[in-house]
């Protein structure tokens, strides 16, 4: 999850485009942006056909400044 954090803290991707990146398949990362997003940590938007996901900085800043450097680095 800290691999997929480090990509959305940097731009808005899709399942597809996480799971290419990644080497792994859709449903493993649907299960994992699942879990980041009950935890109010991503952020979803619609992009025509597309669901676009990215991570929340405001709301990681606020967990702490020790889990963003670990996050962004």
């Amino acid at each position: 999850r800290m691999r997929l954090c480090r990509n959305l803290a940097r731009s808005a991707y899709t399942t597809g485009e996480l799971a290419d990146s990644h080497s792994i398949t859709a449903p493993e990362v649907s299960r994992h942006l699942s879990v980041l997003k009950k935890a109010g940590l991503i952020t979803t938007r619609r992009r025509g056909r597309y669901v676009l996901h990215q991570l929340d900085l405001t709301v990681v800043a606020r967990i702490g400044s020790d889990f963003l450097e670990g996050v962004l680095r």
